[in-house]
């Protein structure tokens, strides 16, 4: 047995992926994954023809109506759900072992990538470079427009979100001889892009699968209090 663990599992990476062909195309895959994530999604409730000065008995949460006409009735507001959490990148791995790449450059080709993916690709020198010389006047992209590249998330095999990165926020902590960073940290906060494309529908369905296979905890219902 090599190194004495063959019974360790694998542990999969979350990543970052560029949706669609384009050259240069884009990719990070975290080296570390994050030790968190966070998971918002804010509701908001009104009353048709409620106003801030409606009486508290107009309204419906102040009336005796049965609670499934109450949910009839109002008016909900669902916004996307936003995810954040800390990508760390450590170049201390790849110095010891010899990469050349990280000796000359240190973690500056993932932190830059990552600052591309909040850029709109036409604006892409390599891009415009390789253009030229296929003879694309405008620059050579399969995926052109002015705003940033569509982006999956991938959290394991369940969740391939496609997101737009909200806000980035990178740390550099230590810096080579050459003042290239060798350690950072990049707070990502990411909006996910709902409704009918392949990515979100698959990651809702597995969402759905695992709330089924909640239910073989049913009988735990037996142990909670429900008033009659």
């Amino acid at each position: 047995m090599s190194g004495g663990f063959s019974n360790k599992p694998k542990i999969l990476r979350g990543a970052f992926v560029e949706y669609g062909l384009s050259l240069p195309p884009l990719f990070v895959v975290f080296q570390f994954n994050p030790l968190q994530l966070t998971r918002n999604r804010t509701l908001s409730f009104s009353v048709p023809g409620e106003s801030a000065t409606t009486p508290r008995n107009q309204s419906l949460h102040y009336t005796e109506m049965d609670l499934l006409e109450i949910q009839e009735k109002q008016q909900v507001t669902v916004p996307e759900e936003t995810i954040s959490f800390d990508i760390r990148l450590d170049a201390t791995d790849d110095l010891n072992n010899g990469d050349v790449i990280t000796e000359q450059f240190g973690i500056s080709p993932q932190l830059s990538t990552l600052e591309l993916m909040v850029h709109p690709k036409e604006e892409s020198l390599i891009g415009q470079a390789l253009g030229s010389l296929l003879g694309s006047p405008g620059g050579f992209s399969f995926t052109k427009g002015a705003n940033p590249p569509m982006i999956l998330f991938i959290w394991g095999r369940k969740r391939i979100l496609p997101v737009n990165i909200q806000s980035l926020n990178i740390t550099e902590t230590e810096f080579s001889t050459d003042l290239n960073p060798i350690r950072a940290s990049a707070a990502v906060t990411l909006k996910v892009i709902e409704g009918k494309n392949i990515p979100y529908m698959y990651s809702k369905a597995m969402k759905e699968v695992m709330s089924v296979l909640n239910l073989a905890n049913i009988t735990d219902i037996a142990d909670v209090v429900i008033p009659g």
